[in-house]
């Protein structure tokens, strides 16, 4: 549930979306991105999303610390009650040109314009930097002209399960919340009329949530401050399991039918060309 420059496997897939108030930044998104990556392509590989948002860089990215486990536990607090979704609703629907830096194990790559991105390449440590195709980096220029790509590159030939990229934003659509779900693995741009094999839980939360709404989850005694004002007291989320396919796209839910916590209204969102 990704797009790779290159040939790989992703399995296990933890996908987190939060609406809150912050003290300090205000009305955000919060985007938590979790999966267990085996690099088949013969060099250097990376992980792209599409985020709704214009403005991005290094601060937003949140270090997980101690607390590696923090997706987990959210799919720990929902998976009793969590049931397998057997059927989802379809819906048709002045910086730096490219930011460069290293967080967790990626070299992390941050362009409004993503085809700004192949000059930026250079600043990627060769062990790291991998072959982009031009013609993917088209498709998102096409297809999320308002949104900030972030190309996840990293080394790591066999199977690793990496701290989760945690990161907040100030979202374009302040209440809709969408987490990025196109999927390739080939370097290729993806095919958005293809039905996808899925593997991966689908977290989401809301601080203006009613009493009673969703799972509380457990945090470590030890959790720094700063990430716990990011995470959420309660969760819902539902698991999209091995064997069953979807049609190519990302999920995503309005901020009114996420308050009724009813997962039913989780939609499949195909971007529209530019």
């Amino acid at each position: 549930m990704c797009i790779s420059t290159g040939a790989a496997e992703f399995s296990g897939t933890i996908v987190y979306c939060g609406r809150r108030h912050h003290p300090e930044h205000g009305l955000i998104h919060v985007l938590g991105y979790q999966n267990t990556a085996v690099n088949l392509a013969e060099g250097p590989n990376a992980m792209l999303l599409h985020l709704p948002t214009g403005r991005l860089g290094p601060r937003h990215f949140l270090s997980a610390g101690r607390t590696g486990d923090v997706l987990l536990r959210m799919v720990a607090a929902v998976e009793a009650d969590a049931r397998e979704d057997d059927g989802i609703e379809w819906m048709g629907a002045e910086a730096e040109p490219v930011q460069v830096f290293d967080h967790d194990v990626y070299t992390v790559l941050l362009a409004n314009d993503p085809t700004a991105i192949p000059a930026a390449l250079e600043q990627v440590p060769p062990h790291r930097r991998p072959a982009l195709d031009p013609d993917l980096l088209r498709f998102y220029a096409e297809h999320f002209p308002d949104h900030t790509i972030a190309v996840c590159c990293f080394d790591n030939a066999d199977a690793r399960r990496a701290k989760p990229l945690l990161l907040w934003y100030p979202p374009l659509d302040p209440d809709r919340l969408t987490v990025p779900a196109l999927d390739s693995h080939t370097g290729k741009a993806p095919d958005l009329d293809a039905h996808v094999p899925v593997d991966h839980w689908v977290l989401l939360a809301t601080d203006q949530a009613p009493t009673g709404w969703g799972t509380p989850v457990e945090y470590p005694e030890n959790m720094r401050h700063r990430l716990r004002a990011f995470l959420p007291d309660t969760v819902v989320g539902r698991h999209y399991g091995e064997g069953q396919r979807l049609p190519n796209g990302d999920f995503t839910i309005s901020h009114d039918d996420l308050l009724t916590g009813d997962l039913d209204h989780v939609q499949r969102a195909r971007p529209a060309r530019n």
